[in-house]
């Protein structure tokens, strides 16, 4: 039984974790929901890009396997150069979310968007999708 509800839970964990990312990346690129950096350095804003719009793909569900991999691979760079170097202990170096980050974007890669993503209209698949 609740096997049926495994692509909706699919698709909540995609949309919030999206909303989430897209949260990041806006704060870095205009300061919205909270201050952002006064400038930023290139590889922040290229971060702040891939999350903006790999965030937006993702609540949508549009092209959502590239952009999960696309953002799983920005998590596993933030981490190893934004956070590794602080210690093993991923606690300790402030590192958990962008491993949390790769890794739940890593399984939507692998297990697709799940239910009321624009990707099962636009491929065809016969998921369970939006009302028409």
């Amino acid at each position: 039984m609740l096997s049926t509800w495994s692509p909706r839970a699919l698709a909540a964990l995609r949309i919030m974790a999206g909303l989430l990312f897209l949260e990041h990346g806006l704060i870095k690129l205009i300061g919205f929901p909270g201050p952002g950096p006064e400038t930023l350095p290139p590889m922040l804003l290229i971060a702040g890009l891939i999350e903006t719009f790999g965030g937006l793909l993702l609540v949508l569900g549009l092209f959502a396997r590239p952009a999960a991999f696309l953002s799983s691979g920005l998590m596993a760079a933030a981490y190893f150069i934004g956070h590794a170097g602080g210690g093993f202990w991923p606690s300790a170096n402030g590192g958990e979310a962008a491993i949390l980050y790769c890794f739940i974007f890593l399984y939507i890669l692998v297990a697709g968007p799940g239910a009321w993503a624009l990707d099962n209209r636009r491929t065809g698949t016969g998921r369970v999708t939006m009302p028409a």
